[in-house]
């Protein structure tokens, strides 16, 4: 690729983000670069053995998908990249930890995800936050990078944000949504979202708002491009109507400043009916340093690959 990955972000761009919440699409790798990452990453992706939360107990347990940079090298890379790194460092500050990745599959057939805000991450695990920014933080949630392994066409369910909605809380993550297989397969608004066993709606603040999404915009991508966006933006996703064979690929990881408490106060994490260790677990300083020493870090990945900081 050419220099244009780390062309630094306008302050036009940094403003846009700060209103509307969201950037994108940035290119991060030609498409033959995905590619052959890929190839070598998904073979990988099976094997479980020095994974931080270990293999899937079911087809339908994303802990298993998660913080898979921290076990597979070319993910590890992938986390720092500097195309990445640089333009989060413009947004969040010289300082930027990568505290969670996962896979995002969507198969023919397959639902889309209904509309969401992330914040504290607590509605999902029991209540507990994930995340805990300092008090009398402006911002919250968590800065996510949503990479393209595979084209996003429109009718391949691709992801939606909603502008300028983190500025307001549609959720209150502090009522704890119940897990349950029932769950899977929900209509909503004439639409086929759900969310992975949980019924977001179990979290509205209101009971009877649901969102505008005539305002909805949808991002088609070539792999190896990335968007950029708060987790506090309204989100989700359309279904894979299966006009094609082709599955939409997507890898988030997500970002926080090195302040952020990760998992404050935990030593498990409780998703989807299912408990793991966080002792394995930790945060990546992707750029800058850490200068506060309050979560776990790794310097490097359980099979001993150095992360490429970016200074």
């Amino acid at each position: 690729m050419t220099n244009d990955l780390h062309q630094p972000l306008t302050d036009e761009q940094v403003a846009f983000f700060q209103k509307e919440g969201y950037l994108g699409p940035f290119p991060a790798y030609s498409q033959s670069e995905i590619e052959a990452i890929w190839q070598r990453a998904r073979l990988k992706t099976f094997d479980h053995s020095q994974s931080v939360f270990g293999k899937a107990e079911s087809t339908k347990d994303p802990i298993s998908s998660y913080d898979r940079h921290l076990d597979i090298d070319e993910l590890a890379d992938h986390v720092c990249h500097p195309a990445i790194i640089s333009k989060l460092q413009q947004l969040l500050g010289r300082d930027v930890a990568c505290w969670r990745s996962e896979f995002f599959p969507k198969y023919p057939g397959d639902e889309g995800t209904d509309w969401h805000q992330g914040d504290t991450f607590a509605g999902l695990n029991g209540g507990k936050d994930a995340l805990r920014w300092p008090e009398g933080s402006l911002h919250g949630g968590t800065v996510t990078v949503w990479t393209a392994l595979s084209d996003v066409t429109l009718d391949m369910g691709p992801m939606g944000i909603i502008p300028g909605t983190q500025h307001a809380r549609f959720y209150d993550e502090s009522k704890a949504a119940a897990y349950s297989q029932d769950k899977h397969g929900l209509v909503k608004n004439g639409v086929a979202r759900g969310f992975y066993g949980y019924d977001y709606r179990d979290l509205q603040v209101d009971p009877d708002w649901t969102p505008d999404e005539s305002k909805a915009i949808y991002f088609t991508m070539k792999k190896g491009e990335f968007i950029i966006f708060w987790s506090t933006l309204l989100h989700g996703s359309l279904p894979h109507l299966g006009e094609t064979t082709t599955p939409r690929l997507g890898y988030v990881s997500r970002y926080v400043p090195t302040c952020v408490r990760v998992y404050p106060d935990a030593d498990t994490l409780t998703e989807f009916g299912r408990t793991v260790s966080l002792e394995q677990y930790g945060t990546v300083i992707a750029g800058g340093e850490d200068a506060f020493g309050h979560n776990r870090v790794r310097s490097q990945t359980t099979r001993g690959k150095a992360f490429n900081r970016i200074p």
